[in-house]
This record gives structure tokens, sequence and C-alpha cells, in this order.
């Protein structure tokens, strides 16, 4: 059962992941379906070559109406009539699952689909969807609109996989709108649905990924060029999964690391010269140095930093996919001048109390 989940969960990965171009007919034909089962006429569909360009271009002869604004999308009428489909969608499978997962082994079976599939998908949707959703909109990491949600992946998959891991009956009203949901899922990724337009992104024309969890999950990561690339030239840069500037992948300087407030950006920058040439280039002083007692072998090093700072760098106590342990900076109080009470500080833990630790992770 495990290997059929994990089958089914590449699957549907590599439906998140795709680089072909949008099947425009298919996608097209589904989303018409979903407007009529909530009542309203077909659309007229705007295609668009990237998600930057989607809510950025007003379709030919057509003017938005005050309430179809990025940042009212949750407000939009015709989102909220498919997310409320989607609900009674949901709530009837759920009703007609708990019904045939009675027995111990079924259930058994659904917890399996939710963590090796559902979970794993939503996971990798964030990582990869949302992450470009945000590059393209600049949405704060507390103010992401639900619509987005409704998109995973992660939803179809999962009905996906009980009806062909269970043989679960589904009547006809649910299959015809798993149907409809699942083609859309298939064929492109973003959509925003108006109340008589419909505008649909374009795939990525190229997309660079890293695995990154037990269950499959990816992010996205390239250290030689966008991680995402659209045909019109808009281009997401990432390095193992956060969102930087293209100066952190093609050339990222000590005067421009200097300059960068963020810190996360200033972190993935280093990382992507590498801690120990950054040290180097940077000319940072080296206030001292001692055996690392909760990583055998490794030794912790702290540095002088700008302003009031100090960098640890230390060695990762587990090895990564490669094999090998990666060696990292954590920035610290420019107070500390003992790097063992700095790395104990790291882990909220006193010089004294970090010494004891047999070995980190």
């Amino acid at each position: 059962m495990r290997r059929e989940a994990a089958a089914i969960r590449r699957e549907w990965l590599g439906h998140l992941l795709s680089t072909r171009p949008a099947d425009r007919p298919a996608a097209e034909a589904a989303i018409s379906e979903l407007y009529l089962l909530i009542g309203l006429d077909p659309p007229r569909f705007h295609w668009v070559s990237s998600p930057a360009a989607a809510l950025l271009t007003v379709p030919p002869r057509r003017r938005l109406r005050a309430t179809e604004v990025l940042e009212r999308l949750d407000e939009w009428p015709v989102p909220a009539r498919l997310s409320r489909l989607l609900g009674e969608l949901r709530g009837k499978v759920d009703r007609r699952m708990r019904e045939n997962l009675r027995f111990r082994a079924r259930r058994l079976l659904d917890t399996l689909i939710q963590q090796e599939i559902s979970v794993s998908l939503a996971r990798s949707f964030d990582a990869v969807a949302r992450t470009q959703i945000r590059a393209a909109y600049l949405f704060p990491p507390w103010r992401f609109p639900s619509w987005y949600g409704m998109l995973c992946v992660s939803h179809m998959a999962y009905y996906d996989a009980l009806r062909r891991m269970t043989g679960m009956a589904f009547g006809p009203w649910e299959e015809r709108v798993l149907d409809l949901w699942t083609t859309v899922n298939r064929s492109c990724i973003l959509w925003w649905p108006r109340t008589d337009t419909c505008t649909v992104s374009e795939r990525p024309v190229a997309m660079h990924t890293e695995v990154w969890g037990d269950e499959g999950e990816v992010r996205l990561h390239h250290a030689d060029g966008p991680a995402v690339r659209y045909a019109d030239g808009w281009d997401v840069h990432a390095w193992h999964g956060t969102s930087v500037p293209s100066w952190v992948i093609d050339d990222p300087s000590v005067e421009r690391i200097a300059r960068e407030e963020n810190v996360e950006i200033r972190r993935c920058a280093i990382e992507r010269v590498g801690w120990a040439e950054y040290i180097d280039r940077a000319g940072l002083r080296l206030v001292a140095s001692a055996p690392d007692p909760g990583n055998p072998g490794a030794e912790l090093r702290l540095y002088d930093m700008r302003g009031n700072t100090r960098v640890l760098l230390a060695v990762n106590g587990s090895a990564e996919r490669d094999g090998h342990r990666r060696r990292y900076g954590l920035t610290v109080p420019g107070h500390f001048s003992d790097p063992i009470a700095a790395a104990g500080w790291t882990y909220g833990l006193s010089a004294e109390q970090y010494s004891q630790l047999v070995r980190r992770t």
C-alpha cells in the first residue's frame, strides 16, 4: 500500500511541477462546467504568461469591478461560490467515507493516504506555488488569500487516492465535481475566477526544486539561476526554499550582503558564497574558537560582524542527503566572547548545560 501511495503522490507532484504548456481546452471546459454548477454562464477566458501578469493586466474590452482587486480577493463572489461548492463536495465525500471506513483496516488506509499523500503534497504546494504567489504579489506571511488553498493539488490527490486504493464508490454528482476539479488541477495550476472573465496563468517553462522532506516533499532551489522561469521572462530565484533577489544567486558580493537588511536574505547570500569563504572575503576577526562539545570532532568559531553582532560558525550535527555535514553560521549578540556560551545561547542553554550535551543535531 505504501508503494501505491508513493506512486500516486509522485503522479500528482508531477502535475504541480510540470513545465509543459497548459492544456487550455481541458482547463477551459472544466472551469466552464464549474461555473455552470454554481449557476453562472461560462466565462470569457484571459490567458496570461505568468502569475505576475495575471492581476496586472485587464482582459480586452473588460473593466475590473471595484471589488475585484487583489487586496480583496477573498471577497470576490465567484471564488467564494466555488469554495462553497468544494466544501459541499468534501462534506458529501466525508460522510460517504465514514460509512465506508468503519473497519479498522480501512481507517488505517485513510491515515496512510492523508500522511503520505495529502500532507506531503500540501507542503510541496506551499513551498512551490505559494512561494511564487508571494514573490509576485508580496503577500505577508500572515495575510494570504484563502482562494489559493482551494487550488492545492493535495485535495484532489486525496480523493483520487481514496477511489483508487479503497475502491470507495462515489455518487454521480460527486464524481462529476471531482472530475472537473481534477481536470483543472492537472491542466494548469493558478487561476482567478471573476464574474464574467476567468484569468488563467500558463505554466512555467523551467522549474528547479530539491527534495527536503521525508515523504518526498520538494521546495524551490537553484544555485545557478532562477528556480522558476516563465515565458514572459518573469522568474523567481530561490535558495533552499527561500525566495531571494537575483543578486543572491548571481552576484552575492560582500558589499551587497553588508547592505542587506533582511536577515534571511543575508543568510542565504552568505550560504551561497560559503561561510568560510565569506568570512575570509569580509575579513571578519576571529574572536575565539573551541571544540564543539555537542558535536565531537567539530570546532566552534566565533567572529566579529557588523554592528553589535557576532557570528558563530558551526558544523551541522547530522549529515545532509549527500552524506556531508554542512558548515553554517548563526548570528549571536555581540557581548559573547566564548563560542561555547554562544552555541548554548542558540539552544536556550547556558555554556555549562551545552557542554554536557552528548550530541546535538
